[in-house]
């Protein structure tokens, strides 16, 4: 019987065994193993809302995190035009690293068919979970570092905008129990490229801090992120400053040597 499915396997030797129970105790056993092929039938025709519920189930544990980076990774660029790349990404990565570990152990055959179906579900959970109001970030860039510093206070950091011209790459210093961090701040209609990682780092050591953090309104792009991966800058949306905390490991630099 191999090639059969599960289902079609339980049905068969279901009725195999209550035709033989059958010819001992005539009509009750057929009749119960009608049932009992009747319950396998349903429980099957049952399986996607099942497979629904485990995603939807899954999701709703991570909502408020789905919500917020669904409101970070989505940006309006100078056309109008919403951009959804950076917040299709990390859905994917969400349904990949997430949901499918969960899925493959009970629905293992729907993994990679209903990849689409499970998207639509994430993007419904983010979409209805609803989140605290956010400050409307100002759109002139002296005036968003400003605003940046201000949500930097709100979390405790002692946090200050530098003067425009010979910052250094620096827009904001901010300091929090004896760690440094300073911040280039980027409002755009673009997700950000590389160079303001590279400018960020370099800021590190101009002054002599422990961490450096690109913070913007829009997303960051492919480069960016291995970037920020290989130097170590924090890549932000300026949601994430009013609840920014220091890393636990106060004392050890985390950036490479070249600073204090």
């Amino acid at each position: 019987m191999s090639g059969r499915s599960p289902t079609a396997i339980r049905l068969f030797w279901t009725m195999v065994a209550g035709s033989s129970a059958g010819f001992w105790y005539g009509a009750p056993a057929f009749a119960a193993t009608g049932a009992a092929c009747l319950a396998i039938l349903i429980h099957r025709l049952d399986r996607p809302r099942r497979f629904r519920a485990l995603v939807r189930r899954v999701c709703r544990r991570h909502a408020e995190t789905l919500a917020l980076r669904r409101r970070q990774e989505r940006f309006i660029d100078a056309y109008g035009n919403t951009i959804e790349d950076g917040w299709l990404r990390e859905r994917d990565y969400f349904i990949e690293r997430t949901v499918m570990p969960r899925i493959e152990a009970r629905f293992a055959d729907y993994a990679e068919t209903r990849f689409e179906e499970m998207a639509a579900i994430v993007e419904r959970v983010a979409r209805r979970h609803a989140l605290p109001e956010a400050d409307e970030s100002p759109e002139d860039g002296i005036a968003y570092e400003r605003f940046c510093a201000q949500l930097l206070q709100q979390a405790g950091w002692r946090a200050r905008p530098t003067q425009a011209s010979g910052d250094q790459g620096c827009d904001v210093v901010a300091e929090r129990d004896g760690f440094r961090l300073v911040v280039q701040c980027k409002r755009y209609g673009r997700p950000v490229g590389n160079a303001a990682v590279q400018e960020a780092a370099a800021a590190a050591l101009h002054w002599s801090a422990d961490m450096a953090a690109v913070v913007s309104n829009a997303g960051f792009t492919p480069a960016a992120r291995k970037l920020a991966g290989t130097t170590g800058v924090w890549l932000l949306h300026h949601d994430a400053l009013a609840e920014l905390e220091p890393p636990r490991e106060v004392g050890r630099r985390l950036l490479p040597a070249g600073g204090r």
